[in-house]
């Protein structure tokens, strides 16, 4: 059998995390949706997406291929009945599609059908339905990473690789609850742990530095850096080679993210290659204690998201100077380099620079440099493949900051 996790029309609720990769890769808990269906299938998975991602996310066909919804978290009712689909039918939950088994030559010609809208081949007539018996879940809108966090990390548990991982480790630390699991080649010292409310887990080259205090559920991912003093309440998750210190609460930062020194976030969500100047503050509820807004992709307008609260959404590459002050269910877009004293507007278009009241374009040369300058630190290559993601977004984007960005 032959995996294929795809995107949906959904997709755009989680813009702008979901402009630079598929929904899939986004992490939640302790790993991505991609890395937990691989590690229950036992498989590799390859992707179909939007064209402009399929160049760096490929797709591969095979005789006999197993399509999955990228936003439906994995159990073992699902996956029984995704064992026993036979070619040519599909698995739907009301009109979500969770899944469909179809032949490579089909497969193939559906695709060439279709050009590049490719996310239309989701919606082939030709495919047998069968509406799931399953408690299935799936991602829905993009504070639901937040939201679910602690119940996907729970379950994430069962996966994690218990030989490498102690339940106690360390020297002067303080233990509350026996709910802790620290890597082998992991370090924490001096630090409070209290897991009595939810796991937490410590991975492999990770480092709590002294003095920290972290309220489960917690995830700190590979080579991740905890710095002195910071305060950590579950559920919350930091991505491989992030580094965090401050007041963080029920969030999630995505690998290679940055926010270093003092001030708080909370009820946010960061993607890739962020940076989040020293003290830098979100607010994640309303002095009115009203439900927050968010600005929607998909309706192109700020919505009720049915949260009391709600923080901060940062695309990929996207930084911010010190003191930096965001409001409550604000919006920040790719490559988008922000500063200056006030509140920031609740939306910052992708590839805008400036402070509150002056926007302008980030010229698209400049933010590759820069790009270029902060993945080199971490031995990673911005390649042709990155660019052109970052020049179709760029260029798709130019309409927002046509009516957004004012003249320095």
């Amino acid at each position: 059998m032959n995996y294929i996790l795809f995107d949906d029309q959904k997709r755009t609720g989680f813009l702008p995390l979901s402009y630079t990769r598929p929904v899939a890769d986004l992490l939640s808990g302790i790993h991505t949706n991609r890395t937990r269906w691989e590690l229950n299938l036992n498989a590799k998975t390859s992707s179909l997406t939007e064209v402009y991602l399929q160049e760096k996310y490929e797709i591969h066909i095979d005789s006999d291929n197993l399509l999955i919804n990228g936003r439906m978290l994995p159990d073992a009712e699902v996956l029984k009945e995704l064992s026993e689909l036979r070619i040519g039918e599909k698995l739907t939950l009301d009109s979500d599609l969770l899944a469909m088994r179809v032949s490579g030559d089909d497969l193939k010609q559906m695709l060439a059908d279709v050009g590049d809208d490719r996310l239309s081949v989701l919606h082939a007539n030709s495919i047998s339905e069968k509406q799931t018996s399953s408690q299935v879940r799936l991602l829905e809108k993009i504070w639901d990473f937040f939201q679910l966090n602690g119940d996907i990390m729970n379950a994430d548990l069962n996966l994690l690789e218990m030989d490498s991982f102690y339940n106690i480790s360390g020297e002067a630390n303080t233990y509350l609850g026996d709910n802790v699991f620290i890597h082998k080649n992991a370090a924490v010292n001096a630090s409070i742990l209290n897991s009595k409310s939810g796991p937490i887990i410590i991975d492999e080259g990770a480092e709590v530095m002294e003095g920290c205090m972290i309220h489960g559920p917690f995830y700190l991912g590979k080579h991740a850096v905890l710095k002195m003093g910071a305060k950590i309440y579950g559920p919350t998750s930091i991505g491989n080679y992030s580094k965090v210190g401050g007041e963080v609460n029920n969030s999630i930062i995505n690998s290679y993210s940055n926010k270093a020194h003092d001030g708080f976030l909370g009820n946010s969500v960061i993607g890739e290659w962020c940076n989040l100047g020293a003290d830098t503050n979100n607010s994640n509820l309303k002095n009115d204690y009203s439900i927050v807004k968010l600005w929607d992709y998909t309706k192109m307008s700020f919505v009720k998201s049915g949260l009391q609260f709600l923080g901060l959404v940062m695309g990929d590459h996207s930084k911010c100077g010190i003191n930096t002050m965001f409001n409550t269910g604000t919006v920040v877009g790719v490559s988008s380099n922000v500063y200056g004293s006030g509140f920031q507007p609740n939306f910052i278009p992708s590839f805008s620079w400036g402070k509150p009241g002056s926007f302008a374009t980030y010229q698209f040369e400049k933010a590759i440099q820069v790009g270029q300058i902060v993945m080199k630190r971490r031995n990673i290559e911005l390649d042709k493949k990155e660019e052109n993601i970052l020049k179709f977004i760029f260029e798709q984007t130019e309409g927002y900051r046509s009516s957004f960005n004012k003249a320095p």
